[in-house]
């Protein structure tokens, strides 16, 4: 199964760019941009959460028998460290286990200078 960027429009919006997708590991980056920040220029939790969701369910979706769709049915996540407007994070998604109803995803996001911005863990469903 091939991967459609176009298909996550919602990811497109905020800028992520998907740099590596394969059914054991997708990587993109986000550009932390002033409206993905909250208060001081850091980048906002829930931007952190959208971009770990979408590289996890890029996963999901790869490993994905034809006709199967997949939707997150839950995630956790860890901040740990702050990212600034005008730097770039970079996310990667690998299984922590992929069954036959479900698929595990863990998602790290690193600032540019490696140090840890979130630990992000989702379930994302098999539908179809």
């Amino acid at each position: 199964m091939t991967f459609d960027a176009a298909a996550l429009p919602f990811a497109k919006l905020m800028g992520v760019e998907f740099t590596e997708a394969t059914k054991d590991r997708v990587v993109g980056r986000l550009l932390v941009r002033d409206d993905l920040c909250t208060a001081g220029s850091i980048l906002h939790g829930g931007a952190v959460m959208a971009f770990a969701d979408s590289l996890g369910a890029v996963g999901g979706f790869l490993n994905l028998a034809a006709g199967q769709h997949t939707t997150t049915i839950e995630s956790k996540t860890n901040f740990l460290g702050a990212a600034k407007a005008g730097t770039t994070v970079t996310g990667t998604a690998t299984p922590l286990h992929i069954g036959g109803r479900t698929s595990v995803w863990q998602t790290r996001i690193e600032r540019e200078d490696g140090k840890l911005v979130g630990l992000v863990i989702q379930t994302q469903m098999v539908l179809g």
